[in-house]
């Protein structure tokens, strides 16, 4: 018997809440797409792909009698059919025929050259000279220049009349892509062939030094070639800094420049400070604009307002705080007189704020016992900044949110939910539960062998778990219930606003190119450190309780492991990519299993962090 869950949905930019309750369909997992009963069917890769991997897995299906082939060599396949083999990647295009009795699929995959385009013999190669975007630093600041050239050359650019000697780089090197750690092969790559120059130079004043003019000699008798670069250097005035406010609900602020670079805690919004840099960087494959925050952190110049000519930087000082109860959580209110850049650190038992650009004038804080803070320090750590360390009464931490209102720092921290411990058959009574089926609609996720998406497994797993939670007592809230496409930002809205207990996204696993296809198991995402302590014990406990594999923990920047409301963790229950697990995916009984382990999982660890 099923039990009953609440369902919540996007409705109009509003979240619409219903009691519901709808019935599973072992078919929606299992019915491969679109390969039939007799068909050969190639899942992965397309049949014209492109990577930069040295080598790539073909995943698929047929029929479990006869065999199937590539390139005229049997390839091994699970009970049912499946099959998953990786191939090594020469550079440029490699082809594989697929063969099953008389059926034949051809897939084209084109490596891409690991190196940088080797420069012309006697020019700079295209697009190599930097800055490619205008760029702006402070006075005393490193500023860098490089280009791409012949080898054995002499390279020098020439900035605003001073000449600069860039130096052959030979023994340089590159990281590969952080999902390189998912498939163990996350080590140091040679970056720099022949022909990579580098060099540097401090500027001592504000001045606008325009484009740098490179030029290169190179050859016997010498070839001359001078090139100005696209972009152009200033040096601003640390007296007449431009504003930034943040007028995006949350800022993402990030280490450097780009979307590669780490994110830091988003800025509220309402957020002031003064512009110390300007740069190009990419922004998820886009050259967008980018602005340095005078605490150190960038962000894109579209989510802040910027006022030109300011004199006068976004400065505080802070006096008296406050907190107050209130359902489920306590609010502490920091006055200021702007609102200022901060970060926020979960530790064990401890939750550090830190404001930049204030100077402490404190002498009164107004903290009652509560049930969450046992006791709030300060302290001026260096000039203009002040710490805020909370000392929690427990190593659990449930869920904060920071906002500005008006020039008022806002710090909610959410208060350990109320478990009747004598209610037996309702353990989770009390409780609210999100659970995210991740994907959907236009986005299919990972696909198994037989062509049947993740979307749908994602779903399936995610109603079977929110049916047994509801049998322990839980509200349970989900954020589609079918087949829909809802947008990360969506997803994260609901959870924000909701403040559940606990989120948690439903998803199943893949490996990017390179991965081994016989890795499988069951794996847990965090990324504040408020659900570290769920993430591993779910893992552990399901590993050992239902016997599957274990793929492992992972701190991980994920869309869905990043809302700071609730402990929120990402699981994936299996990998799609492997023959053997994905017939475990495909069983309604072997998911069954699943839900209510992860379930049992869930109870015994509210019941030990809550106390």
């Amino acid at each position: 018997m099923l039990g009953k869950y609440s369902h919540l949905e996007i409705l109009g930019g509003a979240i619409g809440l219903s009691a519901i309750c709808v019935p599973l369909v072992a078919a929606q997992l299992i019915s491969p797409q679109p390969a039939t009963s007799k068909s050969l069917y190639v899942s992965y890769p397309p049949a014209d792909y492109q990577t930069a991997s040295d080598r790539i897995f073909l995943i698929g299906s047929a029929p479990s009698e006869g065999k199937v082939s590539v390139n005229n060599k049997p390839v091994p396949r699970s009970q049912k059919g499946h099959f998953a083999s990786v191939f090594n990647l020469k550079v440029g295009k490699n082809t594989f025929e697929v063969d099953y009795k008389g059926q034949s699929k051809t897939i084209v995959v084109t490596r891409s050259a690991a190196s940088k385009t080797d420069a012309p013999k006697d020019n700079f190669a295209p697009n190599s000279l930097e800055p490619q975007g205008d760029m702006a630093r402070m006075p005393g600041e490193l500023v860098c220049f490089g280009a791409s050239a012949p080898t054995k050359a002499k390279v020098q650019v020439n900035v605003a009349g001073q000449d600069i000697k860039l130096q052959e780089q030979t023994n340089g090197v590159e990281l590969p892509d952080n999902k390189a750690a998912l498939i163990d092969r996350n080590q140091p790559q040679a970056m720099y062939g022949a022909g990579q120059y580098l060099g540097c130079a401090i500027a001592s004043a504000a001045a606008d030094l325009g484009n740098p003019t490179y030029k290169l000699e190179v050859g016997n008798p010498p070839t001359t070639v001078s090139q100005a670069a696209p972009g152009k250097v200033q040096i601003l005035s640390p007296t007449n800094l431009d504003i930034a406010e943040v007028i995006v609900e949350s800022g993402i602020v990030r280490t450097g420049a780009g979307s590669d670079f780490s994110r830091l805690t988003p800025l509220p919004k309402g957020t002031r400070a003064s512009i110390t840099a300007r740069q190009t960087g990419n922004n998820n494959g886009k050259q967008t604009n980018w602005v340095r925050l005078d605490y150190g952190a960038w962000i894109l110049a579209e989510q802040v307002k910027i006022t030109t000519g300011a004199t006068i930087p976004p400065k505080t000082i802070v006096k008296s705080v406050t907190s107050k109860e209130r359902d489920g959580a306590t609010d502490v209110t920091i006055p200021l007189q702007v609102p200022v850049p901060v970060t926020l650190e979960q530790g064990t038992n401890t939750l550090t704020l830190t404001l930049y650009n204030t100077t402490a004038q404190t002498d009164i804080i107004r903290f009652n016992d509560n049930p969450t803070v046992s006791r709030l320090d300060w302290k001026q750590t260096s000039p203009g900044v002040v710490q805020y360390v909370f000392n929690l009464k427990s190593k659990q931490q449930w869920g904060y949110k920071l906002r500005y209102q008006g020039s008022n720092l806002v710090l909610s921290l959410r208060h350990p939910p109320k478990l009747d411990k004598g209610n037996l058959s309702k353990p989770l009574a009390g409780t609210k539960i999100l659970l995210d089926p991740g994907h959907g609609g236009k986005d299919s996720g990972a696909l198994g062998p037989n062509g049947a998406s993740e979307k749908d497994a994602n779903l399936y797993a995610a109603k079977l778990l929110a049916n047994e939670l509801a049998m322990r007592g839980a509200s349970v809230y989900l954020t589609r219930e079918a087949d829909k496409f809802i947008e990360l930002s969506d997803r994260q809205t609901i959870i924000d606003n909701l403040e559940p207990t606990l989120a948690l996204s439903v998803h199943h696993n893949s490996l990017p190119d390179g991965g081994n296809p016989d890795t499988k198991g069951f794996s847990t995402f965090w990324y504040h450190a408020q659900a570290q302590s769920l993430a591993m014990y779910l893992h552990n406990y399901v590993v050992k309780d239902t016997g599957r594999n274990a793929y492992g923990v992972f701190w991980d920047n994920l869309a869905l492991a990043r809302p700071s409301a609730s402990p929120s963790v990402l699981l994936e229950w299996g990998f799609m990519s492997n023959p053997g697990e994905f017939e475990l995916i495909a069983n309604p009984q072997e998911q069954q299993k699943m839900a209510k382990s992860i379930a049992d999982g869930i109870t015994q660890w509210l019941q030990s962090a809550s106390n």
